[in-house]
């Protein structure tokens, strides 16, 4: 995408493009019920090719332009967003704003069929966006931009990719997972460990098979948080002589205490047995902290284990991590909505991080 249609394209015309009428281009995205599938399969195929973005709903239903709605748009389900102690202190961050300043909040997941992410966001009734953790080659975020609504990112793609995607415009919330996973990598070099292992959630937007996964595979991921976490990592390792490829790292496909438990199995049957595993969230140490204790494991005697983020059930677990606030992210991210309408996009904000170190990490004890 080379930035924003100088002007946007019109129902009429894909009707001209499509000898239809214009009746006929809306009931294919309002009353499909109205076509046959081939005609409608057409006339969606010519809006794609011509970049019509689908009716908009406010203009439709509500000429005042306002809806007095912030659309939320996820990668995930909202399944998995309402599970995960991260995203709801994200959601929790928007709403404390959104709330009082009497604007409603209206959830858009993901799924993993293009042209319904797509149709999801441009037919929401909402006046702005708030898009989260998007990979770089999400269609959902040019669908939104096209809608020509107040956005703003949290997390990624990274201010970078907006700029190269021709959404200078946009605004944007998050911190720098890179040098955030550096020091928590570091910390455990500290300690004297050398045999690192790694455990990661998803790179690609596309799954790829779960499992161990090389150098290169890490360097082409197209989630942003995860190619600079990994990236931190790596850094840190390579500046203490550790040869990264001796490293094992796992890739599965979530952030999920499943998902870590598969990764930790993974890494710790790899000979020489690593004295560390590094998760790259807190949901994904919670499952390696299980497999440890299901092989006998202890932590930190045998094996440290740390996460990422500082969530609510890190505490308990007594787990060593980076704690990043997910819920100023949301408050920032609905501020940055909410001032002057939202018209004009803010600079990127980069929140602080902080190692927090708990009892899930200690210096090499048994080899």
């Amino acid at each position: 995408m080379s930035g924003r249609p100088a002007q946007r394209v019109t129902m009429h015309q894909v009707a001209a493009e499509l000898g239809v009428s214009a009746k006929t281009v809306s009931n294919a995205y309002n009353r499909p019920d109205q076509l046959s599938a081939d005609l409608r399969e057409r006339v969606l195929a010519a809006a794609e090719r011509l970049g019509y973005p689908g009716p908009d709903p406010v203009a439709a239903g509500l000429r005042r332009g306002q809806v007095g709605a912030i659309g939320v748009a996820y990668d995930n389900g909202l399944s998995y967003a309402f599970a995960d102690p991260v995203s709801l202190e994200l959601l929790t961050g928007i709403s404390s704003v959104a709330e009082p300043a009497g604007a409603g909040l209206l959830l858009i997941p993901g799924s993993a069929d293009p042209r319904r992410r797509v149709a999801a966001v441009t037919g929401a009734l909402v006046d702005a966006l708030i898009v989260s953790s998007l990979s770089d080659d999400d269609p959902l975020l040019a669908a939104a931009i096209t809608r020509r609504l107040p956005v703003v990112v949290i997390d990624q793609p990274s201010p970078a990719r907006l700029a190269e995607l021709g959404a200078p415009g946009t605004s944007w919330v998050g911190i720098d997972d890179r040098a955030a996973a550096e020091a928590i990598c570091a910390h455990l070099l500290d300690l004297g460990h050398r045999r690192l292992a790694v455990v990661s959630f998803g790179m690609h937007r596309e799954p790829i098979e779960r499992g161990l996964v090389d150098e290169a595979a890490q360097r082409s991921a197209t989630y942003a948080v995860t190619r600079d976490r990994l990236a931190g990592y790596r850094a840190a390792a390579q500046r203490a002589g550790i040869d990264w490829s001796t490293v094992p790292v796992f890739h599965g496909p979530d952030s999920t205490p499943a998902e870590g438990a598969a990764g930790a199995a993974a890494v710790l049957a790899v000979e020489p047995r690593p004295t560390a595993v590094i998760c790259l969230s807190d949901r994904l140490a919670e499952g390696a902290l299980r497999v440890c204790a299901g092989l006998g494991l202890a932590v930190p005697a045998d094996v440290s284990v740390v996460g990422f983020d500082d969530a609510t059930t890190a505490p308990g677990l007594g787990l060593t991590t980076v704690a990043q606030d997910a819920r100023r992210k949301g408050e920032i991210a609905a501020d940055q909505l909410l001032a002057a309408g939202g018209r004009r996009a803010a600079g990127p904000r980069w929140l602080d991080t902080r190692l927090v170190v708990r009892g899930s990490s200690g210096r090499v004890g048994r080899v």
